[in-house]
């Protein structure tokens, strides 16, 4: 019994040991990453633009996402603020030469990519060099890389020149082996949200709507190559339909890259662009260090604030997280912004293919509210569509990128009938008492009558109505047009605009002049705040510990194979009305 003894004391003192220095570890790690890092920019240095990480609208810095474990939940994410910013700055920078592109495969949305090719042709306009390489790249990469002075390709590498596909998924195979009946209730003939649940195919409207969007997509991606490569847009349209470019030799012959070589050669002229000697190493620096040096000092009146309110993710109810806006906390921060006396316009910058319709309708109400205290400005990333043009629809003016999704005006509600599939493939079956005739009403573990069916449409048609309405009050024009461009239509920036979904064609940059210019303000004499600011490293390392991002998770795990398993808890957590984008819309 001693000896039992004696081995769990010396067991608790090696836990509270482990702790003690884990703890210490902790602080120490904690005090390295809070400290202010001083970044010095050297003479000839090449800012170094790595687009092949994923990229949000507000970085993610995890400096120990290679340990693993309880630091790994989330691997870095570049901030598109943070590579628009490095690239201002290091337009006037005398110590940055030039620009290294990395872009063989962003991890972005076709509109952030227009924000950082505009960007980019901006920076260009100091004479300093772009150059690119890559072992291959794919028509995202090729889209910024295209207006580079100098783009290497590897010889052995490859490119992708083939044109653009829009896929959905279809489960209703699945349901229907399952025994589990899908009830959909909807307005609109392009609502083809729902369609992955009751067809094993697109729909002619939805098709229609798909191939005018990408078609629209791809126009505008031809058309600026063309500008920045001086090849005719037929003459590329027509690479892509006969494959022309099937290897680095084709791309090079076509002049769609400049040269062939490989990474020690494409150095080589970067040292020749720098004037130094071969044997020295060139200095790059990264978009995460530039942002940290002091070389832009912030300028303006700290009293007059422009508030960039990042709205980006599916839309719910209560509580968001970094990866969806929460009605309760989005509020919270409109409040603020609203309520703060220093801060004299809002531009909200949207990213989202909608989600909840009550909570659309919620958050638009306090949009609404803030526009009668002061200008707030809407500005659509890569995708502003169902609940997340409700949110737009209620700002003095809508800016969105041509290639921006947007539109897709229309409401679904669908319940799941999982009567058959709990019955049948599981041996379960449910028996209820009740004071009135539809007290469990709606239910999905029984038919509902057709009576019951038809006040769940009712509802879902004054939710059309509702949402149509509102929308042709914010866009000044009858409602029964509004209703001809809405029905779940999806269109892309450039048709929105044509049609009047939209007030102008640009970037965050240019709703921030629109709301500057809104709030009388001077030019230069105000500043520029966003929220939520970007977590400071302790705070990501200590949300990794808390509690790891279960689809990051999911998807180191599971591979390609993950997309199923969120598409299933989606599909388990959709309830109430839908204000939502076409389910899962993946353009290639």
């Amino acid at each position: 019994m001693l000896q039992f003894f004696k081995y769990v004391f010396a067991t608790l003192v090696g836990i509270l040991v482990f702790f003690i220095l884990s703890f210490f570890i902790l602080v120490g790690i904690g005090s390295a990453l809070s400290s202010d890092e001083k970044v010095v920019v050297e003479d000839k240095s090449v800012l170094k633009l790595d687009l092949n990480k994923p990229i949000a609208e507000v970085g993610v810095e995890n400096p120990l996402s290679e340990l693993g474990g309880p630091f790994s939940g989330n691997e870095n994410v570049t901030g598109l603020k943070d590579i628009k910013d490095a690239l201002k700055s290091a337009q006037k920078d005398d110590k940055i030469k030039g620009i290294y592109l990395k872009a063989e495969n962003p991890q972005a949305g076709w509109a952030t990519l227009e924000e950082i090719r505009n960007q980019l042709l901006e920076f260009k306009k100091s004479k300093k060099f772009v150059v690119a390489y890559g072992e291959s790249f794919s028509e995202k990469g090729y889209y910024l890389a295209s207006l580079s002075d100098k783009i290497y390709l590897n010889p052995a590498g490859g490119m992708e020149w083939n044109g653009m596909s829009a896929e959905y998924s279809f489960y209703k195979g699945t349901f229907d082996k399952l025994n589990i009946k899908p009830e959909i209730f909807r307005v609109g003939s392009f609502k083809s949200a729902i369609e992955p649940f009751i067809r094993e195919n697109m729909s002619d409207s939805s098709k229609k709507q798909s191939a005018e969007l990408i078609g629209a997509i791809y126009g505008n991606f031809l058309t600026n190559i063309s500008n920045s490569r001086g090849i005719a847009v037929p003459v590329l349209k027509g690479f892509a339909d006969s494959l022309t470019i099937d290897n680095p030799k084709a791309a090079l012959a076509n002049k769609l890259v400049t040269h062939l070589g490989y990474w020690d050669e494409f150095e080589n002229s970067i040292k020749k662009e720098l004037s130094i000697e071969d044997k020295k190493n060139i200095s790059y620096i990264g978009v995460e260090k530039y942002v940290k040096s002091d070389v832009t000092p912030e300028d303006g009146d700290y009293n007059n604030r422009v508030a960039v309110l990042i709205a980006e993710g599916e839309i719910n109810s209560g509580e968001g997280s970094d990866e969806s806006i929460g009605s309760d906390d989005f509020i919270k921060e409109l409040k603020k912004a609203r309520d703060n006396d220093k801060i004299k316009a809002i531009v909200l910058r949207i990213n989202s293919p909608g989600g909840s319709a009550l909570a659309s309708d919620v958050m638009w109400r306090e949009i609404q509210i803030t526009s009668k205290k002061k200008p707030i400005i809407a500005s659509m990333s890569d995708v502003a569509a169902s609940g997340g043009y409700y949110m737009a629809m209620g700002c003095d003016k809508i800016v969105a990128q041509p290639n921006t999704i947007t539109g897709s005006i229309g409401i679904f509600g669908l319940i799941f009938n999982v009567k058959d599939f709990m019955n049948n493939k599981l041996g379960v079956t449910f028996d209820a008492v009740k004071t009135s005739e539809h007290a469990d009403w709606p239910t999905a573990t029984r038919d509902m009558t057709e009576f019951e069916k038809s006040m769940i449409q009712k509802s879902v048609n004054e939710g059309y109505a509702n949402f149509t309405s509102k929308a042709a009050a914010g866009r000044k024009m009858p409602v029964e047009k509004l209703r001809s461009l809405a029905q779940g239509r999806v269109w892309s920036g450039t048709e929105a605009k044509a049609n009047g979904l939209v007030d102008v064609l640009g970037g965050i940059d240019d709703a921030i002049v629109i709301a500057v210019k809104a709030a009388k303000l001077k030019e230069g004499d105000y500043r520029v705040r966003y929220f939520p600011e970007k977590k400071k490293p302790i705070e990501e390392l200590l949300g990794k510990m808390m509690g790891n991002s279960e689809d990051k998770v999911l998807d180191r795990n599971l591979g390609e194979l993950s997309t199923y398993v969120k598409m299933y808890k989606k599909l388990m957590n959709m309830g109430g009305m839908q204000t939502r984008l076409p389910y899962e819309l993946i353009i290639r």
